[in-house]
């Protein structure tokens, strides 16, 4: 198993400078630590009840770690494609590949949040269309000179993004079940635009958001879809991003209490604590591992950590009270 996790982008009300500098400490340690790779989420605007926070830019905050760190690759997990056009996401992308001597990943997901694309002034129903036609458009822009394109929703000519990359970046693809809310349009299963996106890709990143029992039925469907379109399931990786708060104690109920009010500020109060319990790593240490445990010997090979905050110290008790006690790649 890779282990990599969530760099702590968080856009709280009052961050302060040194909230900067944090993340770039963390970048920094998580590279020292072993970690696999260092992911970014995103979601630009406040959802009031939806979540806690919102997160800076993924690209620009990956930017900010590549010039602390070496070794470890940039990620971003996920990146909501049909915010941005395909021209200058195509540039951002040839930068930051640029700056980091090819160390980005780039991970892809449809978006969710009706108010955002509202705001961007489009529907929330175009979203897969829009993802797969930025997707396509990218696959060309970045490896192939003079580019023209006339989809259904972009349209341009005789486009070069030079220096051209030497291959399209390993590409993740995010989605899968959710466990429903009043506030996301997202099931309790994989959508089959979701399945026949991960085709194409190198893996796939199962949200946070679901329920243990959800990431493994996925992985299930997932094989299954790529058997029944000719493509080996041993050919991608299984990847799930996971919230967590390491305590020192080993009482289910008094490491609740601890972590219920780190948990409510990133992600709101629109769930229930026991829902957020159905997701999201709670509970003593010993029953994180076991669930990730659990989740090894179904299949997942890559395990995304998430910290509710920038703290170093939850940083190194994840690489010596979690990753420790796994074989890793």
């Amino acid at each position: 198993m890779r282990f990599g996790v969530y760099l702590p982008t968080f856009a709280w009300p009052d961050p302060g400078f040194e909230h900067a500098a944090r993340v770039k400490a963390f970048a920094r340690k998580a590279e020292e630590l072993g970690f696999d790779a260092l992911w970014t989420a995103e979601h630009f605007l406040v959802a009031p009840g939806l979540y806690g926070t919102v997160w800076m830019s993924p690209l620009l905050c990956l930017a900010h770690a590549a010039s602390v760190t070496t070794r470890i690759r940039l990620a971003t997990g996920l990146l909501i494609v049909p915010y941005y056009h395909p021209v200058t996401l195509a540039r951002e992308i040839q930068t930051l590949w640029q700056l980091s001597a090819g160390r980005f990943v780039l991970g892809v997901g449809p978006g969710w949040d009706q108010h955002e694309f509202e705001t961007l002034g489009m529907k929330l129903g175009e979203r897969g269309r829009r993802t797969d036609e930025i997707v396509a458009a990218l696959r060309r822009l970045l490896t192939e000179p003079d580019v023209s394109i006339a989809g259904r929703y972009y349209r341009f000519e005789h486009v070069s993004i030079e220096p051209l990359l030497p291959r399209f970046p390993e590409t993740w693809v995010g989605g899968g079940s959710k466990v429903p809310t009043t506030l996301s349009p997202d099931k309790p299963h994989i959508a089959p635009a979701v399945l026949a996106r991960i085709l194409g890709a190198d893996g796939w990143l199962a949200r946070g958001s679901g329920t243990q029992q959800m990431v493994k039925d996925d992985m299930k469907a997932i094989r299954a879809h790529l058997r029944a379109n000719g493509r080996d399931p041993g050919t991608l990786r299984y990847g799930h991003i996971n919230f967590t708060h390491l305590v020192d104690t080993t009482d289910r109920e008094h490491a609740l209490r601890i972590q219920r009010p780190v948990f409510e500020r990133v992600m709101g109060t629109h769930r229930t604590f026991e829902q957020l319990q159905q997701s999201y790593f709670l509970g003593t240490t010993a029953e994180i591992v076991e669930r990730i445990r659990d989740l090894e010997a179904a299949g997942i090979q890559d395990l995304v950590l998430g910290s509710c905050a920038d703290d170093l110290d939850q940083l190194e008790r994840f690489a010596s009270e979690i990753v420790a006690r796994f074989k890793t790649a």
